[in-house]
C-alpha cells in the first residue's frame, strides 16, 4: 500500500533530495514524502481511492505535478517522474561555446560474439559550439576526435582497433564531425545533421540530441549540458574486418552505438583550471 516513485533527471541520474507532495481533490495536504539516496520513494501512508495530485519538487529544478488514481488495495505507483533543470527548457545564450573534453565523454558500444557488449572511449576530443542569435537551426557544431586515444580498457584489443583493420589511425589520425543543420524534434530535443569523417570516408550522420540545461559554474562561468546519441555501421566507413565463429556469428559487431555527453563552457576557449 502507499505511494511508490522514481526521481531522475534527464540524463538519468537519481534526484535524492526530491520532495513529493501530494493533494486530494480540495487541494489538501495528505502525503509529503522524500526521496532516499537513490531518488526513490516508498510511502507505507494509506490513501483513500480515488483521484489525487502529486507534486515533485527539489532544489535547483523545476516542479513537475501530475495525477495519480489511487486504486482500491490503496497503492499509488506513479513511476518515474523526470525534473529539468531550473529554466532547463531556455535555449543556451547565442554565441560561441566551447566543448570541455574534461566533462565531456565520446563512447561507442558494440557487440560481441553476438551475446555481449564492449564498451570503448575516446580520450582526446575538442570541439565548439556556435548558438545562432535569431534561428536556432542556424546553430552549428564541429569537433575533431584523436582517433588513436580510443580505449576500451584492454591494450591488445585497442592496438588492433588502431590498426588498419579499423581506425588506421597512421593513415587517419583525426574524425572529425560537422553540422550541416539542426532540426527541433521537441522543446529540449533536436536533430543535428552532419558530415562525420572517419577512416577516410565522409558520411552523413544524424545525431539525436537533448539539451539538459544551462548553469553556472564553479569557476564563474556558464556551462551547458547535451546528451547525444547515434547508431553506425562500420562498412560505411570501409571497415569490413570480420571474424566470423564456427557458429556463423560474427566476433565483433558491425553496429556502433554512440554516446555522447557534453558540458561546452560559453565563450571561444576553456578557462584555466
Amino acid at each position: 500500500m502507499g505511494l511508490t516513485a522514481k526521481i531522475r533527471t534527464r540524463d538519468g541520474w537519481a534526484v535524492s533530495h526530491a520532495v513529493v507532495t501530494v493533494t486530494d481533490m480540495t487541494g489538501t495536504q495528505v502525503l509529503r514524502a522524500e526521496a532516499d539516496a537513490e531518488g526513490a520513494v516508498r510511502d507505507a501512508t494509506e490513501l483513500a481511492p480515488g483521484a489525487y495530485t502529486v507534486i515533485v519538487t527539489a532544489v535547483g529544478y523545476a516542479p513537475v505535478a501530475s495525477s495519480a488514481i489511487v486504486t482500491a488495495s490503496g497503492r499509488a505507483e506513479v513511476g518515474t517522474v523526470t525534473l529539468a533543470r531550473q529554466g532547463g527548457t531556455e535555449l543556451p545564450p547565442p554565441g560561441p561555446w566551447t566543448i570541455d573534453p574534461v566533462h565531456s565523454s565520446v563512447a561507442a558500444v558494440a557487440q560481441h560474439l553476438g551475446i555481449s557488449s564492449v564498451h570503448g572511449r575516446f580520450t582526446e576530443f575538442g570541439g565548439t559550439i556556435e548558438i545562432a542569435p535569431d534561428d536556432v537551426t542556424k546553430s552549428r557544431v564541429e569537433a575533431v576526435i584523436k582517433a588513436a586515444s580510443i580505449d576500451t580498457g584492454n591494450g591488445m584489443r585497442d592496438g588492433h582497433l588502431k590498426s588498419a583493420d579499423f581506425l588506421d589511425v597512421e593513415q587517419h589520425p583525426e574524425i572529425t564531425y560537422r553540422s550541416t543543420g539542426l532540426t527541433a524534434a521537441g522543446s529540449d530535443r533536436w536533430t543535428v545533421h552532419g558530415e562525420l569523417s572517419m577512416h577516410g570516408v565522409v558520411r552523413p550522420v544524424d545525431l539525436d540530441l537533448a539539451y539538459l540545461g544551462t548553469g553556472a559554474d564553479p569557476w564563474g562561468g556558464t556551462r551547458a549540458a547535451f546528451r547525444a546519441t547515434a547508431e553506425l555501421h562500420r562498412e560505411d566507413f570501409a571497415m569490413n574486418y570480420n571474424q566470423v565463429l564456427q557458429a556463423g556469428i560474427a566476433a565483433i559487431g558491425t553496429t556502433l552505438k554512440v554516446e555522447l555527453d557534453i558540458q561546452a563552457v560559453q565563450g571561444d576557449t576553456l578557462p584555466q583550471a
